[in-house]
C-alpha cells in the first residue's frame, strides 16, 4: 500500500509551518502560534493553504475560551476555519494556529521527551483536554503509599507527594509527582442493574496536559495501565466540574456523609448531643480499586468505623437509653440504637429492618477477624458495593425522616432533599 505523500507547499506556507512547529514544540504546554496585529495579513494565505492541506488547525473563541490552549481536535469544519482566517482583522485579538497529527508526522521530537509517552503524544498533536483512560487499579500505588496524600471522591480523585516526603532526601526525584484532576469514567454498555454478573467497567480518566507533568518513570507506569476509550464516558459530575459548571448532585458515599451530618444536626436539636463522633469522610474512602476479597473486607471495616463505631454513647445516655443490662452485661451500640427507636414508639420489626444494613456491615466486618481466607477476585463486589451504599443511605434517610418529627426539630429543613444522587 503506497504511503500518502505530504502535500506540496508554497515557500510561504512551508515557512509558516516551520514557525508553528517551532512554537508548538518549544513551549512547555504545546501552545499554538498566536496570529494577531501585523502578523495577520502576511500569514493569511499561507495559513489557509495549511488548513486546507489538513496540516494546521485554527483555534478561536468558538473552540475554547482560551485560544492559547487547544483542548481537543477542532470540532469545526475546515471551511469554518478557513473562513476564520479570511475574516481575521489585525485589530482582533487574533487566533492560534496548531499543527494537526498529520502536520507533526515525521517531525523529529526534542530529546527532552524521550521516555515520556504522554509528552510525545501531545507533541504529536493530542489536545490539552483530550482524555486518556486507565484501569482503576492504577491508583492503588498512590492510595497505599504513605508518602502520598491521596484524596478519594465519588467521581474522581487526587494524589500528590506529601510535604514531608517532598523534603525527604531518601525519596527519589522520580516520585515527585501529583495529579489534581483525576476523573472516573464508565463503560456501562453491558450493565444491567438487576444482574450482579453484568459488567461495570470503572476506569480512570486523566487529561493529557496533566499526564505530561508526570516524571518519565511514572508516565511509563501509567502507560502500562492504559485501556481503549471505546464506550467510555467520563463521570458527569467530574466532567461538569472540569468544564466550569456547577455539579447537579453527589455520589453515594458523599451522600452518606451528608446524612450523618443531618442526623447530628437533628440529634443536637432534640437531645443536645451529636449522634456521631465525626461526619468527615476519610480521604481514602471510596470505590473498590480491585474487585477482590481483600478490597471488600477493607471497605467494610472502614464503613463500619464511620457507622456503628462512630455512634456516641453520650447521645444514647442523653436519650435515656441504658448502656448495660440489668445483669450487668453491656448492650451493643446498634442494640442501643434499636432500643432508642423502640422507646420513642417505633415498632420492633420496623426498627430492626431500618438498622438491618448497618448490622450487615458490622457482621461483614467481623468475618475476616475470625477466619483465614484467601484473597480472590469476584466482580460481583462492584455491584454489591453500589447496592450496599444504596441500602445504607435509604436506612439513614429513614432515620433522618423519623428523627425530624421530634417536636424540637420542627424548624429543621432538609436542604438536600432535591439533590440528585449518582449511584455509579
Amino acid at each position: 500500500m503506497a504511503t500518502k505523500q505530504q502535500p506540496e507547499l508554497s515557500p510561504e506556507a512551508a515557512e509558516l509551518m516551520r514557525r508553528i512547529r517551532e512554537r508548538y514544540l518549544g513551549s512547555r504546554d504545546c501552545n499554538g502560534l498566536h496570529i494577531y496585529g501585523k502578523l495577520v495579513d502576511p500569514v493569511r494565505q499561507p495559513a489557509i493553504e495549511l488548513v486546507d492541506a489538513g496540516l494546521v488547525q485554527v483555534v478561536t473563541g468558538a473552540d475554547y475560551m482560551n485560544i492559547h490552549i487547544r483542548p481537543w481536535p477542532s470540532r469545526r469544519t475546515t471551511e469554518n476555519q478557513i473562513e476564520d482566517m479570511r475574516e481575521l482583522s489585525p485589530s482582533d485579538y487574533g487566533v492560534c494556529l496548531y499543527p494537526t497529527p498529520a502536520g507533526m508526522k515525521g517531525v523529529r521530537l526534542p530529546a527532552r521527551l524521550n521516555g515520556r509517552p504522554y509528552g510525545r503524544a501531545m507533541a504529536r498533536g493530542k489536545g490539552t483536554l483530550e482524555l486518556a483512560y486507565f484501569q482503576f487499579d492504577v491508583l492503588e500505588q498512590y492510595r497505599n503509599d504513605s508518602r502520598f496524600r491521596f484524596g478519594f471522591g465519588d467521581s474522581g480523585a487526587s494524589m500528590g507527594l506529601t510535604d514531608e516526603a517532598f523534603e525527604d532526601k531518601d525519596v527519589f526525584e522520580r516520585d515527585h509527582v501529583g495529579l489534581s484532576h483525576i476523573g472516573f469514567a464508565y463503560d456501562l454498555s453491558g450493565y444491567d442493574p438487576t444482574d450482579a454478573e453484568s459488567p461495570i467497567f470503572r476506569r480512570v480518566a486523566v487529561f493529557y496536559c496533566d499526564l505530561i507533568t508526570l516524571t518519565p518513570e511514572h508516565q511509563r507506569r501509567w502507560e502500562t495501565y492504559q485501556v481503549d476509550e471505546e464506550n467510555l464516558e467520563p463521570h458527569p459530575l467530574w466532567w461538569m466540574a472540569q468544564m466550569g459548571h456547577w455539579p447537579d448532585g453527589v455520589g453515594p458515599i458523599e451522600k452518606l456523609f451528608m446524612e450523618l451530618k443531618n442526623l447530628n444536626d437533628l440529634a443536637m436539636l432534640s437531645f443536645g448531643e451529636p449522634l456521631f463522633r465525626s461526619t468527615d469522610r476519610p480521604a481514602d474512602m471510596g470505590w473498590l480499586l480491585r474487585p477482590d476479597q481483600r478490597e471488600w473486607d477493607d471497605f467494610m471495616l472502614q464503613l463500619d468505623k464511620v457507622l456503628s463505631d462512630n455512634l456516641r454513647s453520650d447521645f444514647f445516655k442523653a436519650a435515656g437509653v441504658p448502656a448495660v443490662e440489668e445483669n450487668g452485661e453491656r448492650i451493643g451500640t446498634l442494640n442501643r440504637f434499636q432500643r432508642f427507636m423502640q422507646g420513642a414508639g417505633v415498632a420492633e420489626e420496623r426498627a430492626r429492618r431500618v438498622l438491618g444494613p448497618l448490622r450487615d456491615v458490622r457482621k461483614a466486618r467481623q468475618a475476616p477477624a475470625h477466619s483465614i481466607r484467601p484473597n480472590m477476585t469476584d466482580r460481583t463486589f462492584i455491584h454489591r458495593q453500589i447496592e450496599l451504599l444504596d441500602d445504607i443511605n435509604s436506612a439513614l434517610g429513614a432515620i433522618r425522616y423519623w428523627l425530624s418529627t421530634h417536636p424540637k426539630c420542627a424548624s429543621w429543613k432538609d436542604e438536600d432533599k432535591d439533590l440528585k444522587v449518582y449511584m455509579l
